[in-house]
């Protein structure tokens, strides 16, 4: 998916619009804040869609990890991200941060510390579907309930030829690169196994339950994790 830096600007500027309107209702109200749902996904499981579907059946945004990222390498949309939280919201998180990156002696790279930072502010806000970029592995346990999709090898490939309209020796390539770039990821930046299920709250596996399947049992899951 390649965006446009106009395009990438509107999708920033509606989603923060939202997030204001939404925290004058909560001021006025006492709204409580729903936690988010993180996505980590093998490469053909499906993961994007039923990422978008499950926002859609939950009513919460869907915050794809390639448009995280592009917002996380331009500093000034970041920054602007992060000034959504009011003061003592960016103190503690900045603090926070502060103490994963010493704790667990992160790679300190620029990159990074935004990405960490724009995803800790769609955290806060809450009621929000987060696909990939390592969300799962810094989000609070108490603010984030995290999924695992996976599946056969064979079955992924056979679902990336259908998805994609290629060849077997094409989505072999696309399984088996997708698999190690994000491995290596999350290895680099969070010093885990991104295979490790002591990392997620739920792990399905896409190729028994299907689309749909995965998607009811992961909104009915998190229903019951959050009481709503």
């Amino acid at each position: 998916m390649k965006i446009t830096i106009n395009g990438l600007e509107k999708i920033v500027e509606e989603q923060l619009t939202k997030w204001n309107r939404l925290q004058a209702q909560q001021k006025r109200q006492d709204v409580k804040l729903c936690p988010v749902i993180t996505i980590s996904r093998e490469p053909g499981t499906g993961g994007t869609t039923i990422a978008e579907k499950l926002a859609q059946a939950l009513t919460m945004d869907f915050m794809s990890g390639k448009i995280i990222e592009q917002v996380a390498q331009n500093a000034q949309m970041s920054e602007q991200v992060v000034r959504t939280l009011d003061e003592k919201d960016v103190s503690l998180r900045e603090d926070w941060l502060k103490i994963i990156f010493d704790s667990r002696h992160l790679w300190p790279d620029i990159f990074i510390r935004h990405l960490m930072r724009v995803i800790s502010t769609i955290g806060r806000h809450g009621n929000a579907v987060i696909l990939g970029r390592g969300a799962n592995y810094f989000l609070p346990l108490e603010e984030t309930f995290r999924v695992r999709l996976i599946a056969p090898r064979e079955a992924r490939i056979a679902k990336v030829m259908a998805d994609r309209d290629v060849s077997r020796e094409e989505a072999e390539k696309y399984v088996v690169r997708t698999e190690s770039d994000r491995e290596a990821f999350v290895r680099k930046y969070f010093q885990a196994e991104i295979g490790d299920p002591a990392h997620y709250d739920l792990v399905i596996d896409t190729s028994r339950l299907g689309i749909d399947g995965t998607v009811e049992v992961i909104r009915h899951a998190y229903t019951v994790w959050t009481g709503r």
